[in-house]
């Protein structure tokens, strides 16, 4: 039996704990931590847990019951924690993302590597079927190379998002909606593509004046190599200002087109070159034939990301997504925001004396686009993902 503990009981830990009790014959929750207990306990008594409650991660970190540690605070203290119950002995799950800098994600990974614990960075997306069965498409290479592919990461935020305490500032939650939400796309756009070589980038605020961080930004990334064709392009498009919340990644291959959510087109050409009328149907057959193929996952989103996690504890094998994915998918976000903030072309990797390396580096870079104007402790209600 796998003792689980979850520090930080805002909203997204409802999913962990969910996830948890979803193998009550595996694990259990025996902790709970919230500078705020009071949201601890109601999270506590609401899905009777019976956890242990504490209103600090350090009264824990020797704790004899705990094996494993779901990281669900804020990120700029997501690499401290996860490091500490690290050189703890514990095995740590952190929500995305990652981490505030590629050096927070390699003391990370270093501090997992030097423990022998396992460290893995929450991408709940992974495991969806529509997401999960894309990929294996995509590596079939039936829509032969990747020549553009097209990342949304629409969605709405009101004002009042950034007047939660720790939302809005480069500080607490090291940058906007490029970050802490278009993560989720970026991860697997990185999953299923690797880096790209270059990226070019506008980081904005259109809406939000009480955050400094951006609402809106655009990139154009450059590929060479891999799946992708010599000279292929993807865009990443990451918002909170789009009315509808629509989000999709978009494939286009030498052959034909594939996305989520899953749609095909396959093209053919006239003598012109102009595309003809009737589409290459025996492809788009043979491709939805095997996405639909494909076997249905077990457990899905973060149900599917803690069944991955605790297999690995119990086996003693690495989980699907470590850290070095959780380091890469900060890596092109850190990119992003170098090519924003500096209104040029970034090459990649970012070195290790590049300052957008560091937390404190890139917080001296980055454009503050308002005064965040209001701090509050609690929003409640529902979240949506």
């Amino acid at each position: 039996m796998i003792s689980a503990a979850i520090i930080g009981t805002g909203n997204i830990s409802g999913q962990h704990i969910d996830g948890y009790l979803a193998f009550p014959d595996r694990c259990k929750i025996t902790h709970l931590v919230d500078i705020f207990p009071q949201k601890a306990e109601e999270k506590n008594n609401a899905a009777n847990i019976g956890a242990k409650v504490s209103a600090s991660y350090k009264d824990i970190l020797n704790a004899p019951d705990i094996d494993l540690v779901s990281v669900c605070t804020p990120p700029f203290c997501h690499a401290e924690i996860a490091i500490d119950f690290l050189n703890a002995g514990k095995n740590v799950l952190v929500e995305k993302p990652m981490a505030a800098s590629l050096e927070e994600c390699d003391a990370m990974i270093a501090a997992a590597k030097k423990s022998g614990k396992l460290l893995s960075v929450i991408a709940q997306n992974r495991f969806r079927d529509t997401v999960f069965n894309l990929k294996k498409v995509l590596d079939s290479a039936l829509i032969g190379k990747v020549v553009y592919a097209q990342v949304e990461s629409l969605w709405w935020r009101g004002h009042s998002y950034y007047d939660l305490w720790w939302r809005g500032t480069w500080e607490k939650e090291g940058g906007g909606c490029t970050l802490n939400h278009a993560v989720h796309h970026i991860d697997m756009l990185c999953w299923m593509l690797g880096l790209p070589k270059k990226v070019t980038a506008v980081i904005s605020n259109a809406s939000h004046d009480n955050a400094e961080v951006e609402d809106i930004s655009a990139a154009t990334l450059q590929y060479d190599g891999g799946l992708c064709a010599k000279g292929a392009l993807a865009q990443v498009t990451s918002s909170v200002i789009h009315h509808g919340e629509e989000q999709q990644l978009v494939f286009h291959g030498e052959k034909a087109r594939i996305s989520f959510p899953w749609r095909v087109s396959a093209n053919i050409a006239k003598p012109n070159g102009f595309p003809a009328s009737e589409q290459n149907t025996t492809l788009i057959n043979q491709l939805d034939d095997l996405y639909n193929s494909l076997p249905k996952l077990s457990h899905s989103l973060h149900e599917g990301q803690i069944d991955d996690v605790l297999s690995a504890i119990e086996n003693g094998n690495g989980a699907m997504i470590g850290g070095e994915d959780g380091r890469r998918t900060i890596e092109l976000i850190t990119a992003i925001y170098k090519a924003g903030t500096e209104q040029r072309t970034v090459d990649l990797p970012i070195q290790k004396g590049d300052p957008f390396y560091t937390v404190k580096g890139m917080r001296e870079k980055v454009p503050r686009f308002y005064q965040k104007t209001a701090s509050v402790d609690e929003q409640g209600g529902s979240i949506t993902f």
